[in-house]
C-alpha cells in the first residue's frame, strides 16, 4: 500500500498505520530462523501470554522421558515454518515446570494448548499424524482471525531484517490504492474484502480494510456534532460508534477504545456483540502490536469475562 493512500487533511496520519501493518507481515522468503522457542515458568508470561496479544501461541508440553514426543515436535516446527509466523510454538519441559503443570491440570505428555489474546484453549493430547495436527492449527488460525489476532511472529535466531532495501507498492493492493487515491473509500474497502476472501489471515489486507472502512464511515461526519451527540444522556449505540470513529481518526485512540469498552460493559445480546466487533475493527486500524491496542485488549478481556 502506498504511503499516500491513507492520508486526509486534519486527520491522523494513516500512512503510519499502513506501515505498522506491513511490518507485521510475514518475513521475506528465505529468511533463516524458526518459529519455535523454549519457555520456562519464569518466562511464560512474557513469551506466551504477552506474545498471544499479537499472534497465536501454540504451547507444546513435553518431557525428555517421552521419546515419541520428538515426532510431534518436528511436526509442530514444520507447520510453524510453513505458516511463516502466523503462530509461534512455545515448548515447555514439564519436568522442570511443575507449577504450570499443576495449574493447568495436565494429565498426559505431550499436550498441546493454544493461547489467543491471553485466553487459553486446549488443542489435543498425544502424538497425532501431521494431517490431524494441521487441522487443529487451521481451526486455531480461523479463531485468531475472528478475534482480531492477526499479527505475525518474528523468526527466532534469524538475521535481523534489513531496512536498506526499498520496497515498492505491493501489486496486490493496486485496485485498493487507486480507489483510496480518488477518495472512494467504500470501493477500497470492497477491494480489501476480495483479498481477505482469498486469504483471511492477510494482516496487511485486514489493516487496509479497517482503515478504508474508518475513512468511509467518517467521510460525511462533523466531529464536533458527533461528539456532542454521543455525550447526550441516553445516546444510542450508533452515536457511540460514530464518536469512537472520530476519536480514532483525530488521534485519540485511547478515548475511542475506552468508549467502546464501556459500551460493551453496558450492553447485552446483539448490541454487545456489535460493540465488540467494532472495537476489534478499530484495533485492526492501528495494528495489534500497538501498545495502546495491547492495553485495550486486556481491558476488553476484563469487560467480557
Amino acid at each position: 500500500m502506498s504511503a499516500s493512500s491513507f492520508s486526509r487533511p486534519g486527520a491522523m496520519d494513516l500512512s503510519q498505520l499502513a506501515q505498522r501493518a506491513q511490518s507485521a507481515a510475514a518475513p521475506a522468503a528465505g529468511a533463516a530462523g524458526s518459529y519455535v522457542i523454549e519457555v520456562t515458568e519464569q518466562t511464560f508470561d512474557t513469551e506466551v501470554m504477552r506474545r498471544s496479544m499479537q499472534h497465536p501461541v501454540v504451547v507444546e508440553f513435553y518431557s525428555d522421558r517421552v521419546t515419541t514426543g520428538q515426532q510431534l515436535s518436528d511436526i509442530l516446527a514444520a507447520e510453524a515454518a510453513e505458516a511463516g509466523g502466523k503462530f509461534l510454538v512455545a515448548r515447555i519441559n514439564v519436568d522442570t515446570s511443575p507449577q504450570i503443570v499443576q495449574a493447568l491440570g495436565l494429565q498426559a505428555v505431550p499436550t498441546v494448548i493454544a493461547v489467543i489474546g491471553g485466553q487459553i484453549a486446549p488443542l489435543f493430547q498425544g502424538v497425532l499424524p501431521r494431517e490431524q495436527v494441521k487441522a487443529y492449527l487451521d481451526e486455531l488460525l480461523k479463531a485468531a482471525v475472528a478475534n482480531g489476532i492477526v499479527g505475525r511472529a518474528e523468526p527466532v535466531g534469524g538475521p535481523p531484517a534489513s531496512d536498506d532495501v526499498e520496497q515498492g507498492p505491493d501489486p496486490r493492493f493496486a485496485e485498493a490504492d487507486a480507489a483510496l487515491e480518488r477518495g472512494d473509500f467504500a470501493a477500497a474497502r470492497d477491494e480489501f474484502d476480495k483479498l481477505l476472501q482469498a486469504n483471511p489471515s492477510d494482516a496487511e489486507a485486514s489493516a487496509g480494510r479497517a482503515q478504508a472502512g474508518l475513512l468511509a464511515r467518517t467521510a460525511t461526519l462533523n466531529p464536533e456534532e458527533v461528539l456532542a451527540r454521543a455525550a447526550e444522556p441516553g445516546a444510542d449505540l450508533q452515536s457511540q460508534f460514530d464518536a469512537a470513529d472520530v476519536e480514532l481518526l483525530t488521534g485519540t485512540p485511547e478515548a475511542a477504545f475506552d468508549r467502546l469498552i464501556k459500551a460493551i460493559r453496558n450492553q447485552s445480546g446483539e448490541d454487545r456483540n456489535q460493540a465488540r466487533l467494532r472495537l476489534l475493527e478499530l484495533f485492526e486500524t492501528l495494528g495489534n502490536a500497538d501498545e495502546r491496542v495491547l492495553k485495550a485488549r486486556r481491558d476488553l478481556m476484563t469487560a467480557l469475562f
